[in-house]
């Protein structure tokens, strides 16, 4: 499991003691950390993670406010001192939820629930099929096999990507992490934490964003310099 995740939070204490369980823990990418609610959501919308952790009482936005607001969140963990919203929370499709002060020991539990969640079907890993231009990956609850060479782009959305052909899009069981150590051997660039993209489909590009078989792609800040070697 290899996962960018933000901390979102209004108390430093509480920032605090996430980092060190996360750094502890060494399996997350640390891609930000947040006092303010707003600054996050709008991070959220630039700059897309696998995972949140989301303090619920926050002033201006609070977490679930924020995660209303969200067309399309990704993995949700709350934290909170009051145990009240517990009930709300899971009604909103919270992966686990940790009450304050948050035990390593309890933090773990919560990494066990996300480790699940990306390996819910293990006879479905993403495969070589012994010919470099093909993997195979699970998508409803079947194996299906795709060209690299017809791939479009490949998207990260919550706990699975969704591969985007020539002629259809499947959806997988699969972090982009693991996509882009299959893909990048087969000429596959990360442009934003959300996209990978096959480097000689790319036609026209700026500063901000590409495009890929008529499509508008964003370059994440993270990626732009990367990118923008390859592409001049």
């Amino acid at each position: 499991m290899s996962l960018t995740c933000y901390i979102i939070d209004d108390e430093p204490l509480a920032l605090d003691v996430l980092e060190s369980h996360i750094k502890t823990y060494g399996k997350l990418e640390i891609a930000g950390t947040f006092q303010n609610a707003v600054k996050a959501f709008r991070s959220i919308q630039d700059e897309p993670v696998d995972l949140l952790f989301l303090d619920i009482q926050m002033p201006q936005l609070t977490g679930l406010e924020m995660l209303r607001s969200l067309h399309d969140p990704p993995l949700i963990i709350l934290t909170t001192a009051h145990r009240e919203y517990a009930v709300e929370g899971f009604e909103l499709d919270v992966v686990d939820y940790l009450l304050k002060p948050i035990s390593f020991e309890r933090f773990l539990k919560a990494m066990d629930k996300i480790a699940q969640l990306q390996s819910k079907d293990q006879n479905s890993p993403l495969m070589s099929s012994g010919d470099n231009s093909t993997i195979i990956v699970s998508s409803d609850q079947k194996k299906v096999r795709v060209k690299t060479g017809n791939i479009l782009y490949v998207e990260s959305q919550r706990n699975k990507v969704k591969i985007v052909t020539e002629s259809r899009t499947v959806e997988a069981v699969q972090t982009l992490a693991d996509m882009e150590k299959k893909l990048r051997p087969e000429g596959f660039i990360r442009i934003h934490r959300s996209f990978l993209v096959p480097l000689e489909l790319i036609e026209s590009w700026s500063a901000t964003e590409l495009e890929v078989n008529g499509e508008s792609l964003p370059i994440g800040r993270t990626y732009k310099k990367e990118v923008l070697q390859l592409l001049d």
